[in-house]
């Protein structure tokens, strides 16, 4: 949101109150509060009818810092609110030194305040500059219509990047945009998005987290070029000020304080096929897609049933289609014989037909309006209410229905929507309703996860859910929404994959081929190849099926062949899903998050790092032209073995059975034996594929498994490459890569055995 015209002037009928003169200083054993004047003060007569601004600053935990910014303080706080994990900090707070700066530190972060003359706050870190409150920086802002705002505006240095905001499908860089932190349904083709998220990453070693749940306007150098702005309404704003240095420790540390990735079970990972979305099914349907993938050799993980596994006009409740299927807990036993998980489609609304809704209605389980009547629209299902996830028992009633589910046989569920709530209502515990209609996804999908935990148990979790917030992140996977079916939308959605990984996202994915309409051939084709090097790949649209015969044969070999890739990758994949969930580290990385000292890297938004050591450029076109930004070093690729020195783009031609797939020089590339299926003893079999190690290096590479981890260090010194393992008494073996250096070779280990030394 926009308050100034131009520069200097206020819109027309905007009043913008700025702190001015520090008219006193709180020093606190774990806080700094600041009091400053709108208008100098030179007497004591200025202090009448003189507004203050107080600014606070505090921190959760070493390397953030807390500043709250307020006016009034006589306000009512109904909630809700963000779960901040706090941890002890060492805070270290000193009065205004001779030139006048009061200082507050929290690890190596530091804010830097000037007591005297403008106002000024000076955040460092280790030393360093990273951004600046100046003296235009803040304000407090009465518009036209009597509405209030509180603003901050930070600044931006020289060439400064600004990510994330959540899953957002324009530009992955944000300068140059204004962003609403508002979640809406509007497709990946718009500026809507399902995710949004108020914290923003900087390629300059910061970022910086608005804690507030509702509406956040973000004007990223558009209101001030050289400034982002965020603004809320009300009389205070709390932000976070999160320190790196590098883009990966802003991530750990926004995560520590949000919460982190739950670890994903392996079987996960496999190929999910969906039974699309309108279109007619039945269990001979769907017997024949499972059927069908296992004959033409593609390993099939998940079954997906979509909306229409319920009556129609019945969305929700939970009750299948007796008309399709009369069975369904035999059905879901045949399934699950052919060694197949189970996920159907849910969502939080209860259409009026549902023979959950009038009980829902007298139970007081559906959000209501102001006069105690049932909210309802005919938008998305005739009727339709509500569930108040605000309400313990109403949770209690929806999770109490998927508990039957769970006991049929389903494995887990695609939580849809989430995002179209209203802000006419009144909520069972007396929330804010504008502050609950980006927080509502949060509850909806943690009522479904704890029951999923409860149930499965921890590391057995999983949902499909397109809506989310803050510390929604805890609750994996996420996909990307409703996609068209063209590579403009492919690209689009690479994107907001991208910012959302950016936004402390751990896993994500998206419709392989689009979701609207039915791809040509080409397209399904390339974004087989892009969705199969995601971390979860699902085959989904909308009024057509997915099955790749359904497009050539071609289809069907693209399949195969990545699907079986992805499957000898899981040791490597399971391994970055523990950094997920141990460090907010995502799957899969922006550029800019490995490489950012690489200038090169920071702005690219066509590609992207799987784990840290390989490198997945998606082919955006039907002639196979693609560019690729390689980083400094010799990359080599893991489908060919050819070669390609960086920093610098290539541009190369790919048959639809190929893309740009690299590892990074000095890469460890754990692979399994088998490619039947994701959920496996990779230890058994394994291999360590070893590119371009330089002499002296040394690296640990970790394979996950049920009954205990697995270690194998991975060193060279001259011409020798030497493997120790741990944890593992199966056989496994290890091939280094041809390089500049000499030719590659291949050693077996048998099991028990610890070391092995390989001659280059």
């Amino acid at each position: 949101m926009k308050f100034t015209d131009g520069y200097w002037l206020p819109q027309p009928g905007t009043t913008i109150l700025r702190p001015r003169d520090v008219a006193d200083v709180q020093v606190g054993d774990d806080t700094l509060t600041v009091w400053s004047s709108t208008a100098p003060l030179t007497s004591r007569g200025d202090t009448l009818n003189r507004p203050l601004v107080t600014v606070t600053f505090s921190s959760p935990m070493d390397d953030v810092v807390g500043v709250r910014i307020e006016h009034f303080q006589g306000g009512v706080d109904r909630g809700p609110h963000f779960g901040l994990a706090t941890q002890p900090a060492g805070v270290k707070v000193e009065p205004a030194d001779a030139d006048g700066i009061a200082t507050f530190t929290a690890g190596a972060l530091t804010a830097r305040v000037r007591t005297r003359g403008e106002w000024s706050v000076q955040f460092e870190g280790d030393g360093r500059h990273l951004t600046a409150s100046t003296p235009r920086s803040i304000g407090v802002v009465t518009d036209a219509r009597g509405d209030h705002y509180v603003h901050e505006q930070l600044t931006l240095g020289v060439g400064e990047h600004v990510y994330g905001l959540g899953e957002r499908f324009g530009a992955f860089v944000k300068n140059g945009q204004s962003v609403d932190i508002w979640n809406a349904d509007g497709g990946t083709a718009s500026e809507q998005a399902y995710k949004n998220v108020p914290f923003y990453l900087s390629d300059q070693g910061y970022g910086v987290f608005v804690d507030h749940p509702g509406l956040v306007s973000y004007e990223v150098g558009t209101e001030v070029v050289s400034r982002t702005q965020f603004s809320v309404a009300g009389e205070s704003l709390q932000y976070y000020v999160i320190y790196g240095p590098t883009p990966k420790d802003v991530l750990r540390r926004y995560t520590a304080l949000t919460g982190r990735p739950a670890r994903v079970p392996d079987w996960s990972y496999g190929l999910w096929l969906s039974t699309s979305f309108t279109t007619s099914y039945d269990e001979a349907t769907v017997t024949s897609f499972v059927d069908g993938m296992a004959e033409r050799g593609i390993p099939l993980s998940v079954f997906h049933f979509d909306c229409f596994w319920m009556r129609e006009f019945h969305w929700s409740d939970f009750t299948w289609d007796p008309a399709t299927f009369p069975d369904p807990e035999g059905m879901l036993a045949r399934l699950k014989a052919k060694g197949l998980r189970i996920c159907v489609w849910i969502n939080p609304y209860i259409a009026q037909r549902s023979r959950l809704f009038a009980e829902g209605k007298e139970r007081g389980f559906l959000v209501r309006r102001a006069d105690g009547s049932v909210w309802q629209t005919d938008l998305w299902q005739a009727g339709m209410g509500l569930v108040d996830f605000t309400n313990p028992d109403a949770v209690r009633w929806y999770t109490e229905e998927l508990r039957t589910l769970l006991g049929q046989g389903v494995d887990c569920f695609k939580t849809d929507f989430g995002e179209r709530i209203p802000t006419d209502v009144v909520w069972h515990d007396g929330t804010d309703p504008e502050r609950m209609h980006n927080y509502y996804t949060y509850l909806y999908n943690k009522a479904v996860w704890d029951l999923l935990v409860e149930e499965r148990g921890e590391g057995e979790a999983v949902l499909f859910a397109r809506s989310a917030t803050v510390g929604g992140q805890q609750f994996p996977v996420h996909w990307g929404g409703d996609s068209e079916s063209t590579f403009a939308s492919m690209a689009e959605s690479l994107r907001g994959g991208l910012s959302l990984a950016l936004s402390g996202f751990g896993y994500w994915s998206h419709d392989i081929g689009g979701f609207e309409g039915t791809p040509d051939p080409a397209v399904f084709k390339r974004w087989l190849a892009f969705g199969l090097l995601s971390s979860h790949s699902r085959l989904h649209g909308s009024s057509s099926y997915r099955v790749p015969w359904a497009f050539d044969d071609e289809a069907v070999d693209v399949a195969r062949d990545f699907t079986r890739l992805k499957l000898r990758l899981m040791p490597y994949l399971a391994q970055a899903g523990v950094e997920a969930h141990e460090q907010g580290v995502p799957v899969m990385r922006p550029m800019v998050l490995e490489f950012p000292d690489d200038r090169g890297a920071r702005t690219v938004d066509t590609q992207y790092m799987l784990g840290s050591q390989l490198l997945v450029a998606p082919v955006f076109s039907a002639d196979g032209e693609v560019d690729v930004y390689v980083p400094d070093g010799t990359w080599t690729s893991l489908l060919s073995g050819e070669q390609v020195t960086g920093p610098r783009w290539v541009r190369e031609r790919h048959g639809f059975d190929s893309l740009p797939l690299y590892v990074r020089p000095g890469g460890v590339v754990p692979f399994a034996a088998r490619d039947e299926r994701p959920d496996d003893d990779w230890r058994d079999g394994l291999t360590l594929r070893v590119f371009g190690l330089p002499d002296g290096h040394r690296s640990v590479t970790r394979v996950p498994s049920a009954d205990g981890d697995a270690e194998f260090e991975v060193s060279r010194q001259g011409g020798t490459v030497r493997v120790e393992a741990r944890g593992t008494s199966s056989p496994w073996s290890v091939q280094v890569a041809p390089s500049a250096d000499g030719p590659g070779g291949t050693a077996h280990a048998v099991a028990g055995q610890a070391v092995v030394e390989l001659a280059l």
